[in-house]
């Protein structure tokens, strides 16, 4: 009995030792699926596999090649024998030789025979760095501290024109004038470059030199926050924006103008400017280069010092007779060239309808019968996915007002919809005579499940609506209140919030005083 006993706690000490040694082998077996996995050896061998298909195929080229050439080359005569000692010799005098020159001429000239080479160019792609309110504040900064140099020279330059210094502007004057008459106004350009760099030479040595006419203001420096609420980063970003958006306009201002003054956009002031190239043209054909720059110069000292001064001193003169002026602000940018044609066609419709009585007598018979005007008008306008007045089911008369012919782009905010898809819709919104229209983006071709029409007339309550009352501003959402929901509707996101409430509202007062003419 013992023996069994001993025997069996044997047996049970092996199957312990063997559920043992089964749990650790799976163990193993998973983390060597595992290092597998993450160190892809499979893949690595069928590349390492593949590159070296790829080494002996192209080993296997270069010996047919050399071979190609060997069988191709003619066969050289053979040569007549000579002493072996002298032969020997020579040949080693001339290898050494060569071999010297040319590790010599490597040496001097390698360097320079490498740059030479033709590599094809590479196409790096930079990274682009998400949005942050401080990368955008910190740039904004860094682009003021860059130009603040070159708007201190424009201020200095402006200050000299203006005799804000009397006797500054004198002394520079009659330099000037002087250098100019003796033709060394180039070099004195260049004398003062030169100077320019010593002081600043100076001043990166550590000399505190400090010369500007106009005297400069410091501006506080206000050291930046590490912990901002949600509201003041929005704040931050927004006042960022502004200064990027209106710096960004006067450069696009700039640059247009140039380009309508070159695409005779305005005839009348390009003209002037090709006549005078003309005139430079030729008198500088004709004139020698000295009495070019002579004249040059002096005009320039006179324009700079007394013309700009008395232009700037007398507005009305400047007005009249500075013609680079009148030019430059006669000519316009792309949005009024947009706002003239608009303006134009505006004048010429308006035109058409007062002769529109006159004309409709002769030419009656070529309007079908029983349509009139407005339907006939009406029928020209149409959205993106079909006619207006089909898509809202309204009658052909009703259409956009012109102030939103193309639709006021916004969301509608539904907070009696508890689902996420009819909670908020992005469209259009549009006024017509007596309906507010949305126009879901959703919404297909043929269906209108998901545009909403609102009667002007059923409109309780309109009022401006800040979605979310985080943000600063007064918000860019309008609020319609109508009998039909339980809580207003809210067409948010607006750009042209104000415009369209304006638009809205007052339609909404000429349809009620039309509906209810005692009140």
């Amino acid at each position: 009995m013992q023996d069994l006993r001993s025997e069996s706690e044997r047996l049970n000490e092996v199957k312990g030792h063997l559920e043992i040694a089964l749990l650790e082998k799976h163990f193993l077996q998973e983390e060597l699926r595992k290092l597998r996995e993450e160190t892809n050896v499979e893949t690595l061998k069928q590349e390492l596999e593949r590159e070296r298909s790829r080494r002996l195929d192209l080993e296997q080229k270069m010996s047919d090649v050399l071979k190609t050439r060997c069988e191709d080359s003619p066969p050289q005569p053979p040569r007549k024998q000579q002493p072996p000692a002298a032969n020997g010799t020579d040949k080693q005098q001339k290898e050494t030789v060569c071999s010297r020159l040319q590790s010599w001429l490597y040496d001097r000239f390698g360097v320079y025979i490498e740059d030479f080479r033709f590599q094809p160019e590479e196409n790096t792609v930079e990274a682009e760095e998400p949005l942050s309110a401080k990368r955008l504040t910190e740039n904004m900064r860094r682009l003021k501290r860059g130009a603040r140099p070159v708007t201190n020279f424009l201020r200095n330059l402006s200050a000299l024109s203006n005799w804000h210094s009397v006797y500054t502007s004198a002394i520079a004057f009659i330099i000037y004038m002087n250098a100019a008459w003796h033709g060394w106004a180039i070099p004195l350009f260049l004398f003062l470059a030169i100077l320019r760099l010593s002081l600043n030479y100076l001043i990166a040595r550590g000399w505190r030199i400090q010369w500007s006419i106009v005297p400069e203001v410091s501006e506080p420096v206000e050291p930046p926050k590490e912990d901002l609420t949600v509201s003041e980063k929005f704040q931050l970003v927004l006042d960022v924006a502004q200064k990027a958006q209106n710096l960004f306009g006067k450069m696009a201002d700039v640059l247009e103008k140039i380009k309508n003054l070159f695409m005779w956009v305005q005839p009348e002031i390009t003209q002037k400017l090709y006549i005078a190239l003309w005139v430079a043209f030729i008198s500088s054909c004709v004139l020698p280069y000295k009495l070019m720059g002579f004249m040059i110069g002096l005009y320039a000292g006179i324009k700079f010092f007394i013309i700009d001064f008395l232009f700037k001193s007398c507005p009305k003169l400047r007005d009249k007779y500075d013609t680079p002026y009148i030019m430059w602000n006669s000519l316009p940018t792309d949005p009024q060239l947009k706002e003239r044609s608009n303006a134009t066609v505006s004048r010429r419709l308006s035109g058409c309808e007062k002769i529109q009585p006159v004309v409709s007598r002769s030419t009656l018979a070529t309007i079908p019968a029983g349509v009139t005007r407005e339907e006939e008008s009406g029928r020209a306008h149409s959205t993106k996915k079909g006619a207006f007045h089909e898509i809202f089911n309204l009658p052909e008369v009703e259409r956009p007002l012109p102030v939103c012919e193309n639709g006021w782009r916004c969301c509608l905010i539904n907070r009696d919809r508890k689902m996420p898809t009819d909670y908020i819709r992005n469209g259009m919104l549009y006024v017509t005579e007596n309906y507010l229209c949305f126009e879901s983006s959703s919404s297909r071709s043929g269906s209108s499940k998901k545009n909403k029409v609102i009667k002007l007339v059923d409109i309780t309550d309109i009022q401006k609506y800040k979605v979310l009352s985080v943000l600063p501003g007064s918000g860019m959402g309008i609020s319609v209140a109508t009998p039909s929901t339980q809580k207003p509707l809210v067409f948010g996101a607006m750009i042209h919030r104000d415009e369209a409430f304006e638009t809205i509202f007052t339609q909404y007062m000429k349809i009620m005083t039309t509906a209810n003419p005692e009140t």
